[in-house]
């Protein structure tokens, strides 16, 4: 495999500190999935299909933690038997942090943070009256496999357990995690699809487009130049929402114009407004590649709505504008993944309100699905129940006084 130099010598970190070809990185991950790690032999000669590790309509708070309820997959011969469209999974990892540490804990805590209660029971959007649950197959596919202290092997097996994800057909929603996780994650949607065949809307504070962080090439501040190093997926396959704050510096905001990323800085969100601002990610996600891959760091929200992560930045969206910008392009233009990452619960507060807004990003991100799966892709979807409209279009509720 040929090496080639993924970092900028100009912002050198005392390369001249670390062993001859340290620096020296391959364009890419490996390939192929063979050694995936989803199948032990605790699952060997039993038929393949879900298991149901819940009983039917169990509340949020009791019984076994998978996500939502769902029914359990173990094995991707599982996915295929039953044919599951969208399969939830864990990555807890976090050794490529350099804020706060504890997104390993983050699966975790975004499946056993909800209250809604159990697969069975009704899953009805009431914005879209759209029931993801009753619409799709889903299943939760536990965890990717961790080598503590092992980025390089660890960052293969994402790749490999995601890969046979979307071999076996399923729009796989990632929990993680540090940032770092989405080279990985991405690399393995773009080996199925193709290279620069899938796009990246991507919601953040920060362009995680660095050369390199100090002492390691593989960060959560490096992932995207990865991604695009790589060919994997092409900066002219990016889109970038929310960035706010003290970094980038102007030589990467260089490079990401030389790579012609579509970036949306949080001073045009305030200056013109998120809808506005949505409404033209929506069109250059459309316009960017063949698939769309959602990738939401937490941290894109203001830390009001959001403390539970390990580089908050304050002057972030609401969480109202992310649930519905998440929604809107898995409907409107349709998604083939998606992560959630960055949400780290020893920082969240005691009502769990970060973990919360990640699980509420997966349902409306399977809500999104279902939609674009029924035909509904109008921007901006409403049912118009959902407004105070009848079927007509007359307003529902009576109004008794004169404004």
């Amino acid at each position: 495999m040929s090496h080639d130099h993924d970092h900028d010598h100009g912002q050198d970190h005392h390369h001249d500190k670390w062993p001859d070809g340290f620096w020296e990185q391959p364009r890419r991950l490996g390939e192929g999935l063979e050694g995936h790690g989803a199948t032990d032999d605790y699952n060997e000669g039993r038929a393949p299909g879900l298991l149901f590790a819940n009983r039917k309509a169990e509340g949020g708070f009791s019984g076994i933690q998978t996500f939502a309820k769902l029914p359990v997959a173990l094995t991707p011969e599982d996915l295929r038997a039953a044919n599951v469209d969208v399969a939830v999974l864990g990555v807890p990892w976090d050794s490529t942090a350099t804020g706060r540490s504890g997104t390993n804990h983050g699966p975790l805590a975004i499946r056993s943070c909800d209250y809604k209660g159990g697969y069975g029971r009704p899953h009805f959007s009431l914005d879209t009256h759209v029931d993801a649950f009753a619409e799709l197959t889903m299943a939760d596919y536990g965890d990717a496999p961790i080598s503590v202290g092992n980025t390089a092997r660890t960052f293969e097996d994402i790749r490999k357990f995601i890969g046979t994800v979307v071999d076996a057909g399923a729009i796989p929603i990632i929990l993680g995690g540090d940032h770092a996780i989405t080279w990985p994650a991405a690399t393995a949607v773009a080996d199925h699809y193709g290279y620069g065949k899938v796009g990246i809307v991507h919601f953040d504070a920060h362009a995680d487009t660095g050369a390199d962080m100090p002492g390691s090439l593989a960060s959560h501040g490096t992932p995207m130049r990865h991604l695009i190093n790589s060919g994997a997926v092409p900066g002219k396959n990016f889109v970038q929402v929310g960035l706010r704050g003290y970094w980038p510096e102007q030589e990467t905001l260089d490079w990401m114009d030389d790579q012609k990323m579509r970036t949306h800085f949080m001073a045009e969100i305030i200056r013109d407004g998120f809808d506005k601002v949505l409404e033209r990610a929506v069109d250059e996600a459309l316009d960017q590649a063949d698939h769309l891959y959602i990738s939401l760091d937490i941290d894109v929200c203001d830390p009001a709505y959001a403390p539970g992560t390990g580089t908050p930045e304050p002057g972030g969206i609401t969480s109202n504008d992310i649930l519905r910008a998440v929604r809107r392009l898995a409907a409107e233009v349709g998604i083939v993944a998606m992560d959630v990452v960055e949400v780290s619960p020893p920082y969240d507060d005691r009502g769990e309100i970060t973990a919360l807004l990640a699980n509420r990003a997966v349902r409306e991100a399977m809500t999104g699905i279902a939609m674009h799966r029924k035909g509904i892709t109008e921007p901006d979807f409403l049912h118009p129940y959902a407004v105070g409209l009848d079927a007509d279009g007359n307003r529902r509720n009576k109004v008794f006084r004169r404004a």
